[in-house]
């Protein structure tokens, strides 16, 4: 009988041994469901395409993270003596939640109505669409950076909700007989089930440069309605634009434009102001403050505070408010937005008022030696003092203008300044610091 030999044995326990091992290495990133990132749930991915799903939980992640790309952009007016706040004080998980509850809903929705899912090739085409036409290539590569640059990521909760939103949109506008409306109502009530195809293989688009001292169209759908005497702010990552008058009618509704994904989203109406024109708005770092104008039959002293990161209007105080006008101006200072002159329909003001955000109240600025009453003037914040000039009055128009010092109140001191002031520049913008960036989960 032949003895065996003991260095063949001893190699084959060795590859056995080997193969286990490898299987078990393997099998690790599907065994693991999430792991932890920077104190938050971020998904572990498996390797291979085939086999890849997003739970709920990875799609919060995510979301938190392409919020906080935004947020890191949000402009923090230098005039604003506190530090800028982070993404957790201004948004909360479950504010973040609603966000991917929102899309999910949407996406089952459109799912059930046209009979098939969203399906990967229109994701691919909506991530092209967004490299080709992105406005801020650079903010876009960091969506893309902070998700993995991940083509599946990037599909499913960046391209995803905005596909959807467009799609929804899109359907309500022709769905007369709201049965796409009782779908989105069905499936906010039960469980979300979404067809995702792991079998789907996306690419990463390149994103387009952008091109200077040239002119690009921004997207027209999902605009808001055309208008003019509208009002619009930019807060580091988006505009804003809201009210106005159209042909027949004014409006309470607006949007807010992403210029890296070249998408328009709805502001939302709920608890808006009315419908004005001839109004101003400012921005203070976290909220977008609308406040006077016109209803084309008398004028307003109503206004409304619109925080974008969470789609919500909060009423301005009308308590010790200036006087219904529109056509004034309005500068923020930091911690309050200064209001002054206007137009009522019948008289010129050269009153105002300071609101202070923060207790919701107002202050009335000092008419002493204030500049005479005048609408449709300009007017900038200097970062110690607000200076107005121009406009119309009295039958005529005004080359003269005002220096107001907000001061501690109630003791402002307005100083007029001379017929031959110059009009005064902007201060530029002081460029937000930026955060570190989290870094995603590496791909096994």
């Amino acid at each position: 009988m032949k003895k065996s030999n003991p260095t063949i044995k001893a190699q084959i326990v060795r590859s056995a041994f080997y193969l286990l091992l490898l299987l078990g290495i393997c099998a690790i990133p599907f065994a693991l469901a999430q792991r932890s990132f920077n104190g938050r749930t971020t998904p572990v991915m498996p390797s291979k395409q085939t086999q890849r799903t997003l739970s709920f939980a990875d799609r919060v992640a995510y979301q938190r993270v392409i919020e906080d790309v935004y947020w890191r952009h949000r402009i923090w007016p230098k005039e604003n003596l506190k530090p800028k706040p982070s993404l957790d004080e201004v948004m909360s998980a479950a504010q973040i939640e609603k966000k991917v509850e929102d899309y999910l809903r949407d996406s089952q929705a459109l799912e059930v109505y046209s009979q098939k899912p969203i399906a990967p090739e229109q994701l691919q085409a909506e991530m092209e669409r967004m490299a080709r036409d992105t406005k801020q290539p650079e903010v876009l590569r960091e969506l893309f950076e902070a998700l993995g640059n991940d083509p599946f990521v990037i599909a499913e909760c960046l391209a995803r909700p905005v596909l959807t939103e467009r799609l929804a949109a899109d359907l309500s506008a022709y769905d007369k007989g709201q049965h796409f409306a009782l779908l989105r109502t069905q499936a906010a009530c039960g469980k979300f089930s979404i067809t995702t195809s792991g079998k789907a293989t996306y690419t990463l688009p390149e994103i387009d440069p952008c091109t200077l001292d040239t002119w690009t169209a921004t997207s027209t759908t999902n605009a808001p309605d055309a208008r003019y005497y509208h009002t619009a702010v930019w807060t580091g990552s988006e505009m804003i634009v809201w009210g106005g008058g159209g042909n027949i009618s004014l409006f309470n509704t607006g949007g807010r434009y992403n210029p890296s994904t070249d998408t328009w989203t709805a502001t939302s109406t709920t608890n808006a102001p009315d419908a004005r024109f001839g109004h101003t708005a400012v921005w203070t770092g976290s909220e977008m403050i609308v406040w006077g104008g016109s209803n084309g039959s008398g004028s307003l002293n109503t206004g409304g505070r619109y925080n974008p990161s969470t789609d919500t209007w909060t009423a301005t105080s009308t308590t010790n408010a200036p006087d219904a006008r529109f056509f004034h101006t309005a500068v923020w200072t930091g911690s309050e937005m200064i209001v002054w002159g206007g137009f009522n329909g019948s008289s010129h003001f050269n009153t105002g008022g300071r609101y202070n955000p923060s207790t919701d109240t107002w202050t009335p600025t000092s008419t002493t030696n204030a500049p005479d009453a005048r609408y449709l003037h300009t007017a900038v914040w200097t970062g110690s003092e607000m200076i107005v000039w121009g406009g119309f009055g009295n039958g005529s128009f005004l080359n003269t203008g005002g220096r107001y010092c907000a001061g501690p109140p109630p003791t402002p001191t307005p100083t007029p300044t001379a017929t031959s002031t110059p009009t005064p520049t902007n201060t530029p913008r002081p460029t937000p610091t930026p955060r570190p960036r989290p870094t995603p989960a590496p791909r096994p």
